[in-house]
């Protein structure tokens, strides 16, 4: 049996063969003795300039800043189309007003779901490289559990050893005693 099989065995009761990727993936991290890596978190920035947008627009759009200004914006539109009454480029109830809003929420709010997927992506990246870490952790935290029982027990042996070999010698010392007598 290889080590891998075994480790996958020892570790997790099942043949190396049966193992998701990931666990594979850990199984043979301990194996090599290898760090379990950046992953995710050390990622280049490969996004086009198409993506980099959509996460402006995404990181602009849900501000609070951008908020206010909408509010102020819609404020001062609805104020100086009432106050300008009979001459107002957009009179109540504010058609074209309403359709540049429309045209803002049709647009904006697929962008934002662009950066959000994006964003889940790197999500799940980062959180199946924790699983990773988080899993070779504790398997290695099993391996010195045994290594630590096993020296455990080698240490229990070699004093019972030490304790019968004191005990042969203190018979044989005891027989002699009564010998001479």
């Amino acid at each position: 049996m290889n080590m891998r099989e075994q480790l996958a065995q020892d570790l997790l009761g099942a043949s190396y063969a049966s193992l998701t990727s990931q666990k594979k993936s850990v199984i043979d991290l301990i194996a090599d003795q290898k760090p379990s890596g950046l992953g995710p978190v050390a990622h280049n920035d490969e996004r086009d300039r198409w993506a980099k947008l959509a996460d402006r627009v995404a990181e602009v759009g849900g501000s609070w800043n951008f908020i206010i200004t909408f509010v102020i914006v819609l404020a001062a539109w609805v104020m100086l189309n009432t106050l300008l009454a009979t001459r107002a480029f957009d009179p109540y109830p504010f058609i074209f007003l309403n359709l540049m809003l429309s045209m803002v929420a049709a647009l904006q709010a697929p962008i934002i779901m662009m950066s959000q997927n994006r964003q889940a992506a790197i999500d799940r990246a980062a959180a199946e490289h924790d699983y990773v870490v988080n899993l070779r952790a504790e398997l290695e935290i099993m391996l010195l559990h045994d290594k630590l029982d096993a020296l455990r027990e080698r240490d229990i042996l070699a004093r019972t050893d030490a304790i019968s070999a004191q005990l042969k010698q203190l018979c044989n010392d005891v027989a002699e005693l009564k010998a001479m007598r």
